[in-house]
């Protein structure tokens, strides 16, 4: 019984942590002689469109969404204003601030952000890591989120974010952020 027991921890512990290794142990700095360059000053301004899916815990589609993003700039300091439009109808606004600091290092806050999350640009990528407090009607949960950006190399960017409650992946985003018009 005592090997069995062993086994069933193994593979949980398997199934638990590995789907998303990879993801969780990219380190920016892996990234740093990729072209072009990411500079979110630049590339997350003005009027920008999205496309979206966000996967469930167990990799089904669970939600679609497009979005109406607009940056703005003045010297270090920008807002990135996010307008949601879910597959189901709903809505949902969010207003980032952001800070840029020494050696392509940011903070960004917003309303539903606890504390300040931490970004960094490095190559031709952007690395973003938070807390969300979700909305009542989205069972008000507290997440750790992960984003990485990759710029490419028309200027669109490509999304991939992982959100986790207690060290475990309960959801994905994958999106595309483009400007409009292009």
């Amino acid at each position: 019984m005592t090997a069995l027991c062993l086994i069933l921890l193994a593979l949980l512990v398997l199934f638990v942590w590995r789907p998303g290794f990879a993801f969780r142990h990219q380190k920016p700095a892996f990234y740093a002689d990729t072209a072009p360059q990411f500079d979110i000053r630049k590339h997350l301004s003005g009027d920008m469109i999205s496309e979206g899916i966000i996967y469930g815990p167990r990799g089904q589609v669970v939600s679609r969404f497009t979005a109406d993003f607009r940056g703005a700039w003045d010297g270090e300091s920008g807002t990135l204003a996010e307008d949601f439009t879910y597959a189901t109808g709903a809505t949902q606004q969010r207003k980032w601030f952001l800070t840029m600091g020494e050696g392509g290092h940011f903070t960004a806050t917003a309303s539903d952000i606890i504390g300040e999350g931490q970004g960094v640009q490095i190559g031709a990528t952007v690395r973003l890591t938070y807390r969300i407090k979700l909305s009542d009607a989205g069972g008000g949960h507290v997440l750790d989120v992960v984003d990485w950006m990759y710029l490419m190399e028309n200027g669109s960017i490509l999304n991939r974010s992982e959100m986790r409650k207690f060290g475990v992946k309960v959801a994905e985003l994958i999106a595309s952020i483009r400007p409009k018009g292009a």
